[in-house]
């Protein structure tokens, strides 16, 4: 029997993964299988076994695996030579995706935004976002909230409040200041009360921020929804005050609440919107920061980035707008099934003590008072073929972010398997 081992750079099996990568690898931890294909829903593994998706790329797979529409523009584009990469060069599928995003996103809904191509992640469209907003005030503090999560880049973890990511920075974390996320209290005391007070107190020690950044809804932060009031409230104090409001939607962003901006439900208009995850269309690496025209105040090149240029992206991007947000049938899907998902969820919370749930459209959570019980959900949901993660602080909620065009029987599929391992753990 010959020993792989044995012979320098040679690996039998999936040896290799914890031969040569690094320990900070996560996902394939609560996962340990070797994927290889997928399509729609599902992915399958080397040894053929097949998966449903509650997870999406978190949330980077809002139209699927592989979809077939998006594929063959990309394919057709690639077939003929296009460009893929550009920098900030003026392109054809540049040209493409702004005329689309123009006409199918912004237009409709009354904003007059720059866009900005700022690197390929979210955490570059949070970046952008920062400095634009402390280049703008010339001021440097920036409010975040309780359980938010922007990044993990320096200025992105600066203002995310998860005590662990922000500890691998090893350096000070500054100019940041965390007020209470909508509900933090339980409805004890009124959020802004101390916002406000400290924000007119002379003698409150606190900076006057540049900026105020927020997400509609805390993916990572367990699925904490901010209420559409809350958030008016929120915008109205910003304005009143002259801050800067940036809503963060990489993750809710691109119909996964519902509407192609989470924030829309609230009736808003944030000053900056940082996009990314799906924007993309096909899980390919994009990232957009939009900001009213007046804040356009940047130098050429002063923020830039080598691959803020993906062109593969903006085809399939501006295939995903033309074919799914030129009408409200993507939107009406995804209300329908996340409400499918609230009533499961809402059944098990009735049938066991310690569960609860919570969420928007197609992001729900299923809230255990014992955080391990969550886990040992997930552990079981992957033994039954369903991929779902979990999110919070102590990792105590079950995170849902299935693809919004996944089928009903899809859905009530992975749904089953989720009652039967919660009923297994509680039982």
């Amino acid at each position: 029997m010959t020993i792989l081992e044995d012979k320098p750079g040679t690996h039998a099996g999936n040896d290799i993964f914890e031969h040569l990568e690094s320990e900070v690898r996560s996902y394939s931890r609560g996962w340990p299988t070797v994927f290889e294909t997928a399509s729609g829903s599902w992915l399958r593994s080397e040894d053929g076994k097949d998966y449903l998706d509650f997870f999406a790329g978190a949330g980077a797979l809002n139209y699927g695996h592989n979809n077939p529409i998006l594929k063959s523009a990309l394919v057709d584009y690639i077939m003929k030579d296009g460009i893929t990469h550009g920098l900030d060069m003026m392109t054809t599928a540049k040209r493409d995706l702004l005329e689309t995003f123009e006409r199918v996103i912004l237009q409709p809904r009354g904003l007059d935004y720059k866009v900005q191509f700022p690197g390929p992640t979210g955490t570059n469209t949070v970046e952008a976002a920062l400095k634009l907003a402390r280049k703008v005030t010339g001021r440097e503090s920036i409010i975040n909230f309780t359980n938010a999560f922007h990044g993990m880049t320096l200025g992105a973890l600066s203002v995310t409040g998860n005590s662990m990511k922000r500890a691998g920075a090893g350096v000070p974390l500054v100019h940041a200041t965390p007020m209470p996320f909508d509900n933090y209290f339980n409805g004890v005391t009124e959020d802004f009360q101390w916002f406000s007070r400290v924000l007119d107190d002379s003698g409150s020690g606190l900076n006057r921020p540049a900026a105020v950044i927020v997400e509609t809804v805390q993916g990572e932060g367990g699925v904490n929804v901010a209420r559409a009031e809350w958030l008016r409230a929120l915008a109205d104090l910003c304005s009143e005050r002259e801050i800067l409001l940036i809503v963060d939607d990489v993750q809710m962003g691109c119909g996964r609440t519902g509407k192609f901006f989470s924030f829309e439900e609230a009736g808003i208009t944030p000053d900056i919107v940082t996009l990314s995850k799906s924007i993309g269309g096909y899980g390919l690496p994009m990232a957009l920061t939009l900001f009213k025209r007046e804040l356009d105040v940047w130098g050429p090149g002063e923020h830039n980035g080598t691959f803020r240029g993906n062109s593969p992206s903006f085809i399939t991007a501006t295939e995903a707008l033309n074919h799914y947000w030129t009408n409200d049938e993507l939107e009406r899907g995804t209300l329908r099934k996340g409400e499918r998902i609230h009533q499961t969820f809402m059944n098990l919370s009735d049938m066991f003590e310690g569960v609860s749930t919570r969420g928007r459209g197609l992001v729900q959570g299923l809230v255990f008072e014992d955080p391990s019980d969550a886990q040992k959900v997930c552990a079981i949901a992957f033994e039954k073929g369903l991929l779902a993660e979990t999110s919070g602080p102590s990792d105590q909620v079950v995170k849902l972010l299935p693809p919004l065009t996944i089928s009903d029987d899809e859905l009530e599929y992975g749904l089953n398997i989720l009652a039967e391992a919660t009923a297994k753990v509680r039982s």
